[in-house]
């Protein structure tokens, strides 16, 4: 199976932002993706991070939503649709969820960010849980005959969530990393929890100046079960397509078969 990592440089208009997702998601698709995933924010970065909240989309209705589901449908492709808000029915704050659609236009799974960002180095400030209501469940759904465990950018610090998608042979991180943690942490990360876990990691991520004053630091990526990085676009819009191969995770597990040996 092909899949595509696609980059993205989102601003405040969500129209922009779904048109440019379409268009990054058409060329996945040219270039013979299966399944394309967006980055985190994909459909906003806006100026504050209020903007969630009134753009939030009630669960199943929306046009981010029905935008994913028509690119899917029309494209044939398995899409992971980075993050877009969806509202809560129990507080004011929005979920930070991924959304999947299947290649028939079928929404098959939803993972709400369960970890929420914090930082503050006395120059850069974010603290997410300000607008943000935190996920509680691990999501994991299957592609065919590819099963892939689902996460959110601030999720890729915490290895036990993805102990839980033990087995799986994806694991989708879309991503919109800080420059500065980005470049200190984001590919050491990736490909740890690709080697520890022995599967491939597609790594969708926000990747450029955004119009809020924010920069991200991109570096979207696809990673084997040996921690090999097999494509990767530093900054700007585009797409990393590569193999999501199953005799190489085979190969992988049966030669170190250190997810049998485990303990704990």
């Amino acid at each position: 199976m092909k899949i595509a990592a696609l980059q993205m440089v989102s601003g405040p208009d969500v129209a922009a932002n779904l048109a440019t997702a379409r268009r990054l998601l058409e060329d996945a698709a040219r270039r013979g993706a299966e399944l394309a995933a967006l980055p985190e924010y994909f459909c906003l970065m806006g100026m504050q991070d209020s903007d969630k909240i009134a753009l939030a989309e009630v669960d199943g209705e929306g046009a981010i939503q029905a935008m994913l589901a028509a690119a899917a449908r029309d494209l044939g492709l398995w899409i992971i649709g980075g993050t877009l808000p969806i509202k809560s029915p129990t507080s004011e704050r929005v979920r930070n969820s991924t959304l999947v659609f299947s290649p028939s236009g079928a929404r098959v799974a939803r993972y709400d960010k369960i970890h929420l960002f914090a930082f503050d180095n006395g120059r850069e400030s974010y603290d997410e849980g300000r607008v943000l209501e935190p996920g509680v469940e691990p999501t994991s759904f299957e592609a065919g005959r590819v099963r892939v465990g689902l996460s959110v950018c601030y999720d890729l610090r915490f290895p036990e969530l993805y102990r839980t998608y033990a087995g799986c042979d994806l694991l989708a991180v879309p991503a919109a990393f800080t420059y500065t943690t980005g470049q200190a942490h984001w590919e050491l990360l990736l490909r740890a929890r690709a080697v520890e876990n022995q599967c491939y990691v597609v790594a969708p991520a926000q990747g450029g100046q955004h119009a809020n004053g924010r920069r991200t630091w991109g570096h979207s990526m696809i990673v084997d079960p040996w921690g090999q990085v097999l494509g990767l676009l530093a900054e700007g819009e585009g797409a990393v397509v590569a193999d999501l191969d199953p005799a190489r995770l085979a190969q992988v597990r049966q030669q170190l078969p250190a997810l049998g040996h485990r303990k704990l």
